[in-house]
């Protein structure tokens, strides 16, 4: 499956790389797809778990920080991974549309 994902570093997670517009695979390659991809979307959920984890302790150490620069990178480094769960819930909710349909 690895012509059809790629990993993003950002993510921690393969993402659909596909090259072709959906309906020029073949319905065994679309079902393979398809069954790697919810695969990976079930990770997905735990991914965020860990990354909100990790703000948490973040946040620990952001209520004890005293150094103002210090704080700063922090709230940076909190963000971020907050940002990082957010494009997590973009890719599990946009494709779970998809894959509903595909399963029609």
């Amino acid at each position: 499956m690895g012509s059809y994902f790629a990993y993003n570093e950002r993510l921690g997670i393969q993402i659909p790389a596909l090259n072709n517009e959906w309906e020029h695979y073949d319905k065994h390659t679309q079902q393979e797809i398809l069954l790697y991809w919810e695969k990976i979307r079930g990770e997905i959920p735990d991914r965020i778990f860990h990354l909100e984890r990790t703000i948490n302790q973040k946040q620990a150490c952001l209520e004890e920080e005293m150094n103002f620069k210090k704080s700063c990178q922090l709230n940076s480094e909190i963000a971020e991974l907050a940002s990082v769960i957010n494009d997590l819930w973009i890719w599990y909710r946009t494709n779970q549309d998809v894959t509903a349909k595909m399963h029609n």
